[in-house]
């Protein structure tokens, strides 16, 4: 499988193309850089050194990757961004890489990434994610692995949004977000409910469904402090996978963390 090279592109020499690559009018791509076989990008991107991209992905126009970080503390120490395989990347989406606290940011496999979406220094986003349109995310974020995140959201940084979550469009994400459920508001971003509708379409029983609504009402409608309503799950519900991530999420940041909770709480 032949790559295809426009001839206006620019292709740093010590860059690393697959097989089956194709690269479009205008595109520059900086030295040490590696992008995987049948990799499609689109005329007008910039991939800066230190980009590390998968395989089948597609970059559309006017997506600039891997530049550095937007962070007073960077002193250009050398940092990565990893782009997972068949992940889209649409128009004037921004990826910077990390900084020395962790060396990298690092996108998953199989995200939909849509127009105008930034992503801060450090962040981690899994996979299967789908990132809708303008979506800024704040330094040391952390994406679960089948998210959902809505237009115009703002995520603060180092919030954490756990698996199989959504955040509704024009939220102001500044707690975290547990597994499962679905968050949103701009004055008051709060708990919104299970993701049922998401967590069936993707399998989900109706019996761990309902095991997983007993967690949190628990943990969000019993009137308990945090560490005795973990405590509670964790003694009446059955050691089943989703209830254990549901303790380890909280369980790591219970000290020191602002979590998601309802309304009126």
């Amino acid at each position: 499988m032949q790559s295809r090279i426009h001839g206006t592109a620019v292709i740093g020499e010590s860059a690393v193309l697959g097989e089956g690559v194709t690269v479009g009018p205008y595109t520059v791509i900086e030295d040490d850089v590696e992008i995987g076989s049948g990799t499609v990008i689109a005329p007008h991107v910039h991939i800066a050194s230190g980009a590390r991209i998968g395989s089948d992905c597609r970059i559309s126009s006017g997506a600039v990757l891997a530049t550095a970080p937007q962070d007073l503390k960077f002193a250009g120490e050398k940092t990565y961004l990893y782009v997972g395989d068949r992940t889209v990347i649409r128009e004037c989406v921004t990826l910077n890489r990390g900084t020395m606290a962790s060396g990298k940011t690092v996108i998953g496999s199989d995200n939909l990434i849509m127009a105008y979406v930034h992503t801060g220094h450090d962040c981690v986003i899994g996979n299967h994610v789908v990132i809708a349109n303008s979506v800024q995310f704040g330094g040391h974020c952390e994406v679960g692995d089948y998210a959902v995140i809505g237009g115009l959201a703002g995520v603060h940084q180092f919030v954490r949004i756990g698996r199989f979550s959504m955040v509704g469009g024009i939220a102001r994400a500044s707690l975290d977000v547990p597994p499962f459920v679905m968050a949103g508001g701009h004055d008051s971003f709060r708990y919104e409910g299970l993701n049922a509708i998401g967590l069936k379409r993707r399998g989900f029983s109706s019996e761990r469904i309902s095991l997983i609504k007993d967690a949190y009402r628990i943990l969000f409608q019993s009137g308990l402090l945090l560490s005795n309503a973990l405590e509670k799950v964790k003694s009446e519900l059955s050691e089943e996978p989703e209830i254990t991530e549901i303790l380890d999420f909280f369980s790591s940041g219970v000290y020191g963390r602002k979590f998601l909770r309802p309304f009126n709480s």
